[in-house]
């Protein structure tokens, strides 16, 4: 462990303060700049965009009468005041998603008239108590007012913002709850007209079948997300280790544009890199790793600063590993922060 350490601080101290990363480097707000916003809110996707974020990315999944609306699950009673609500406390129930018994209140078992009436609450109060002041303010958006919204500020900046959607449990959505969000989401492209090869738009799921549809459906760009272990949930007998190899790369490039890998495929304990970006390109596929966040509890012991969990540590350090393994881009809650590193 020790050498390990002295090793990531050797790597940190080897690259410029400043990281020096291409020109097309992509800086996503993942979930808005959810350092300083309650998530998947308007408020957080616009401050990320006004602090210079490539694109913004929305998590999505459905409502009763199928409409696309932004939270981080379909269970909404972590992010919103669902709990508070008396005449919605009859929806409160149990569901096994992929797998995971959860226990609250569900997207999908409200209409977007009922979910309006809610309001948005910080998902991490603990570590992010500043963004807890905004709970209360805001409802949760649908697709069409975040490509609104992108619409409004590139007319306002005359700067071209991307949208970067993932569909949350698409395969378990339709399977137990009858919503096909692939459906949804390609119908939603094409009204916005944001299905093209050269819309700035990536569509990512941790699924291979729904990107698969999604490759017959639209011509915007698409990322296989990869998780930390385990496998896609709809292709059982397929681990990710498969997938990050020479020849499951190769198959990914078949349906897809792009990788999302967990930050820790990308870059070994060391803080170098590991072989998956050079494989990855070789494949034709971009790579997007994710996910930077300032606070020390995201981030590796050696770029901690002090004690407080809560607290920033080094998070430019490590977006100079990043640039420094070769990724494309990279998904972060504190887009400010990586625009600042990179020297933009």
């Amino acid at each position: 462990m020790v050498r390990a350490l002295l090793l990531i601080l050797a790597a940190v101290a080897a690259v410029p303060a400043t990281a020096s990363a291409p020109e097309d480097f992509l800086v996503i707000a993942h979930r808005g700049a959810s350092g300083e916003r309650p998530e998947h809110t308007l408020a957080a996707y616009e401050r990320a965009i006004d602090q210079g974020a490539d694109y913004i990315e929305p998590d999505l999944v459905a409502t009763k009468d199928m409409r696309l609306v932004a939270r981080h699950e379909t269970e909404i009673g972590e992010t919103t005041d669902v709990g508070t609500r008396e005449d919605f406390a009859d929806r409160k129930r149990s569901k096994t998603i992929e797998g995971r018994l959860v226990t609250g209140w569900f997207a999908e078992d409200f209409t977007l008239a009922e979910l309006r009436s809610l309001r948005v609450r910080e998902r991490l109060p603990g570590l992010r108590p500043a963004n807890a002041r905004f709970d209360g303010l805001y409802q949760i958006p649908t697709f069409e007012e975040i490509v609104t919204l992108v619409r409004a500020k590139e007319a306002e900046t005359g700067r071209a913002i991307g949208i970067y959607p993932e569909l949350k449990h698409p395969t378990w959505l339709l399977q137990e709850e009858g919503i096909d969000t692939v459906d949804l989401l390609a119908t939603a492209l094409r009204q916005a007209d944001l299905d093209d090869a050269d819309d700035r738009v990536f569509v990512q799921v941790f699924e291979i079948s729904p990107l698969q549809r999604l490759n017959a459906l639209v011509d915007t760009p698409l990322v296989l997300l990869i998780a930390v272990e385990g496998g896609p949930y709809d292709e059982p007998a397929i681990a990710w280790d498969d997938l990050l190899t020479p020849s499951g790369l190769a198959d990914v490039a078949e349906y897809a544009d792009g990788i999302g890998p967990y930050l820790g495929h990308v870059l070994d304990a060391d803080g170098k890199a590991t072989t998956l970006v050079a494989n990855a390109h070789a494949a034709g596929l971009a790579v997007h790793p994710w996910t930077l966040r300032k606070e020390n509890a995201f981030l590796p012991p050696i770029l901690r600063k002090g004690g407080d969990a809560a607290a920033p540590g080094d998070l430019a350090g490590l977006v100079r590993m990043v640039v420094a393994a070769g990724a494309d881009g990279v998904f972060t809650d504190d887009p400010a922060l990586v625009l600042s590193a990179l020297g933009r």
